[in-house]
C-alpha cells in the first residue's frame, strides 16, 4: 500500500480550518460584545453584518473545499480512502473516472465511483506528484486502466 496524497493532507484538513474558526470567530464575538456606537463613520451594527457574513462565508468556503478532503493510498488491488477516523477501500473497477483539477499552488485528483460508496460518489485528494508517479510507474496496468477510464 502506497499513499499518493500530499502528507500535507493533515494540515488542510484540521490545522487551517481550526485556526481560521478560531482567529475569525474570536474577533465577530468580540464585535459582537463591543459595546461601542461607531468605529470611526462606519456604525459598529455594519461592522457585525460584515464581519458575520464574512466568518460564515470563510466557513462555506473551507467545508466545501478543504474540509472534505482525504488521503489516498493504492496497491494493485484497491484504492484506500481515509478521512482518519474510518478507512474504506473501493476495488479499482468501482472506479468509473478519475479527474484532475490543477489550482494555483496543488492538484487535486476527484475520484469518481460508480456507485456512491461511504464518502460518496466523489472523492478528493491532494495529490503528490512525486509518489502518484511512482505508484503508476511501478504499475504500468493500473495506470493503463485509470487513463482509459479517464478518457471514456
Amino acid at each position: 500500500m502506497q499513499r499518493v496524497s500530499t502528507s500535507a493532507t493533515i494540515l488542510l484538513k484540521f490545522f487551517l480550518p481550526t485556526f481560521w474558526m478560531v482567529f475569525f470567530g474570536s474577533i465577530a464575538g468580540a464585535l459582537l460584545l463591543s459595546e461601542q456606537d461607531f468605529y470611526g463613520w462606519i456604525s459598529i451594527f455594519s461592522i457585525r453584518i460584515g464581519m458575520i457574513g464574512f466568518f460564515l462565508f470563510g466557513v462555506a468556503v473551507l467545508y466545501w473545499s478543504v474540509m472534505r478532503l482525504k488521503r489516498v493510498e493504492m496497491d494493485p488491488h484497491f484504492v484506500y480512502v481515509t478521512n482518519y477516523f474510518k478507512t474504506y477501500r473501493y476495488p479499482y473497477h468501482n472506479i468509473e473516472k478519475m479527474t484532475e483539477s490543477d489550482y494555483l499552488f496543488f492538484r487535486s485528483i476527484h475520484i469518481h465511483l460508480k456507485e456512491a460508496g461511504n464518502f460518496g460518489r466523489k472523492i478528493t485528494f491532494v495529490v503528490s506528484q512525486k509518489l502518484f508517479k511512482d505508484f503508476l510507474s511501478e504499475h504500468p496496468e493500473i495506470a493503463q486502466q485509470l487513463i482509459e477510464e479517464t478518457e471514456a
